[in-house]
Order: C-alpha cells, then sequence, then structure tokens
C-alpha cells in the first residue's frame, strides 16, 4: 500500500511554487488594471496547481514504466521505486487533469470567454505529452519551451485575462519573469539528472547543451527574469522592483550552479529557486497593490 506521505513526495511539494507564482503575479496585474476577481484568482489557482501536480504524477507515470527512473538522484519516484503500481499513479495524473478542467470550466462559464476551452485542452495535453504518448516532446529538448509558455505565458496572462478580461503589456512582461525563472527550475532539474537521461537516451536541453551551457542556460534565465521585473516596472510603478528580492536567493543558487555542484546539491539548487520564484511573484502583486 502506498503511504499518504508517499503520494505527497510524488507530488512534488518543491515543485509548488510555479504554480502559485503565476496566479499571484497574474493576480497582482489584475489588480492594477482594476480589474480583482477573488473568485476568478481562487478558480485559476485552482486550475494551476492541479495541473502542476497532475503533471508530476504524469512524468512519474511515464519515465517509470519507461524506466528512465531506475536509477535517479531526488525526490522518490512512486512508479520508479515501485511504491505505487504504473496504473495507479497515471489514475491520479487523470484525477488532477480532470480538477483542472472542471475548475477551468467554471473559469470559462464565469467569463463567458468560451475559447479558454481550447487553452485549457492544450494545457492538459501539453502536461500530459512532457513524458507521455510515444513522441513526448521532453525527450526533445523542449521541455523549457513549453514549461515558458504554459507555466509563464499562459498561466500569468490568462490569470490576468480572467479577471481584468484583457491583458495588458504589464501581464506579458510579468509572464516573461515567472516563465524564466519556471524554467530555471526545470533547467536545475535537468541539470542534476544529466548524467542518467544522458545514460538512458532522455535528450532533455542539458543533456543538448551539455554541463557547461545548462549552467549558463540557468543564469541567463534568471538574468532575463529580473530584467523582465524592471520593464514591468516601468510598465505599472516602481513599486514593483520589489519583484527583485528574488534576486538575493537565485543569486545564491547561479553560485552553486557555477561552482560545479551536482547530484544530490542540486535538490538545494531546486529548493531556493522555486523559494525565488514565488518571491518574484508576491514581490510583484505587493508592488500592484502599493502602486493601487
Amino acid at each position: 500500500m502506498t503511504t499518504v506521505a508517499q503520494w505527497v513526495e510524488g507530488a512534488r511539494p518543491r515543485t509548488l511554487p510555479a504554480a502559485f507564482s503565476p496566479v499571484i503575479a497574474g493576480t497582482g496585474i489584475a489588480f492594477a488594471v482594476g480589474g480583482f476577481d477573488p473568485l476568478a484568482a481562487a478558480l485559476a489557482l485552482v486550475v494551476s496547481v492541479a495541473l502542476q501536480i497532475g503533471v508530476n504524477y504524469a512524468n512519474d507515470y511515464s519515465d517509470g514504466v519507461r524506466g528512465t527512473d531506475d536509477e535517479r538522484v531526488g525526490p522518490m519516484r512512486l512508479v520508479g521505486s515501485g511504491a505505487a503500481r504504473p496504473a495507479t499513479v497515471k489514475a491520479a495524473a487523470f484525477g488532477c487533469f480532470g480538477v483542472a478542467a472542471l475548475a477551468g470550466l467554471a473559469l470559462v462559464v464565469l467569463t463567458a470567454m468560451w475559447w479558454l476551452l481550447a487553452v485549457g485542452a492544450l494545457s492538459i495535453l501539453a502536461a500530459w505529452f512532457y513524458t507521455g504518448g510515444k513522441n513526448p516532446y521532453g525527450y526533445l529538448g523542449l521541455g523549457e519551451l513549453f514549461v515558458f509558455v504554459f507555466f509563464g505565458l499562459v498561466a500569468v496572462c490568462g490569470t490576468t485575462l480572467v479577471q481584468a478580461r484583457f491583458v495588458p503589456w504589464s501581464a506579458v512582461a510579468a509572464a516573461v519573469a515567472i516563465g524564466a525563472l519556471a524554467c530555471a527550475i526545470l533547467v536545475a532539474n535537468n541539470l542534476r539528472d544529466l548524467a542518467g537521461d544522458t545514460a538512458v537516451g532522455k535528450r532533455t536541453l542539458a543533456t543538448r547543451l551539455g554541463d557547461r551551457g545548462t549552467r549558463w542556460c540557468y543564469v541567463a534565465l534568471c538574468v532575463v527574469a529580473a530584467l523582465a521585473v524592471v520593464m514591468v516596472a516601468w510598465l505599472v510603478s516602481w513599486w514593483c522592483l520589489l519583484g527583485l528580492v528574488f534576486v538575493v536567493p537565485a543569486a545564491l543558487t547561479c553560485r552553486i550552479v557555477l561552482a560545479g555542484a551536482g547530484g544530490a546539491d542540486l535538490i538545494r539548487v531546486l529548493k531556493i529557486i522555486g523559494i525565488a520564484e514565488l518571491l518574484c511573484a508576491v514581490g510583484l502583486a505587493a508592488g500592484c497593490l502599493l502602486a493601487g
């Protein structure tokens, strides 16, 4: 029997800042343009968290049945470790996708933006086919691109849209900041798994860039996020520079990454950069509140 603690660990709680952050940032922008809607914000949060947990379980299932999780440093894999049956983990993933779909449908009804049904469907498909299906795009080095699009642009701009009913340029800038940091989380994760992924033929961006290139890619993403926060401040209010609070922990992770940390040492980086992304979102939202 799989324990509750194992299911919680399998959900990879360290990745949850990537689900909370875009909703916090997008809600802050909505407030700044006079469109804050608490119900829409709550539903957007349910969609984001359910998708994040769902994609984590889906990755656990898909990588587990392929055998790519047999030798892996990091959080326990439910399927790879044998703690849970593959079919059960797959059902958990689709259960989470179902919760996201219901919350998304409620948002569609609330806003009467029926075209968002297509966006929701694409989000679920992207979550599944990251490592699922015959040709998962996560095995083609495209994982970071999709994370940027769906946990950056779509999540932040979508959160603002369902509240304010339009997407200002400030939301796009905030989405770039949050998306870049979400990508940094994945880059650090794939850097940690570089040797194992190379051995099993999993062609992530890290395996394509190599060790050195992946480390500098991580740093570049943090720099892009900082520049995007400055852009939000220019578009909304200089109070939004509070979002740069993330630079302190992010700089620490850049130092660790460039020092050549690997394996278990990168687990610390994952934890810190997740907190950094959350701090960025909270800082941006606080800046929007103070500007109002």
